[in-house]
């Protein structure tokens, strides 16, 4: 397999099926893409119809779209969807909510790893952060119990979450003592480390 991503310190839907990728222990190879370089968005129309990344090359298949490319690698691995039917759904619904959702938070913070700043919150983006709290506090209560993530072991989930974690250390975003820890395990797995590390090696864009 192959993963067309853009810009680690900017690309946060780039981030989401690497980091699920990583942690699942899946064979693939990356193809960076400078998502600011001329002609950059015709060579994207290269890998995918939408000029858009991630997309996920198999096998002469182009696979686009995020919540697209989850379900295509938990048909390989599916362990990054919970196993108890009830969670799983779950989990799907809150990627999904994800993915539609919180553009208060993507527009007013976005994904800039290597930015550290403090500001008060837009009332949009603390309306965000709000539902984000309830959101990981409720699947870590139901559903949480045999291990760390929000559905115990690693999942989707957490990759879908995951450049929120950035986003609250980035913008020093205040957020409860148990969202803070759970985006800080986030923070520290070993994947986003190895991505992060890679992301400090970028020219800055903006």
């Amino acid at each position: 397999m192959k993963l067309v991503i853009g810009n680690k310190n900017y690309s946060s839907w780039s981030l989401r099926p690497w980091l699920a990728l990583k942690v699942a222990g899946l064979p693939f190879d990356e193809v960076t893409h400078d998502l600011y370089r001329d002609g950059a968005l015709a060579e994207r129309l290269g890998y995918g119809p939408t000029g858009k990344v991630p997309v996920l090359l198999d096998a002469g298949l182009a696979i686009w779209e995020t919540p697209a490319i989850a379900e295509y690698l938990a048909e390989i691995e599916p362990s990054l969807w919970p196993s108890e039917r009830a969670a799983r759904a779950v989990a799907r619904a809150v990627c999904a909510e994800m993915h539609a959702g919180f553009t208060a938070l993507r527009t007013h913070c976005p994904m800039n790893l290597r930015l550290r700043t403090t500001a008060e919150a837009h009332a949009d983006v603390a309306a965000d952060l709000v539902r984000i709290e309830a959101l990981w506090a409720d699947c870590r209560s139901r559903f949480g119990a045999g291990g760390d993530f929000l559905f115990g072991a690693f999942s989707h989930a957490d990759a879908f979450f995951a450049p929120v974690a950035t986003r609250i250390r980035s913008y020093g975003l205040s957020v409860s003592a148990p969202a803070q820890r759970y985006a800080d395990r986030l923070l520290a797995l070993p994947a986003f480390l190895e991505w992060e590390a890679a992301a400090a090696l970028e020219p800055l864009q903006r």
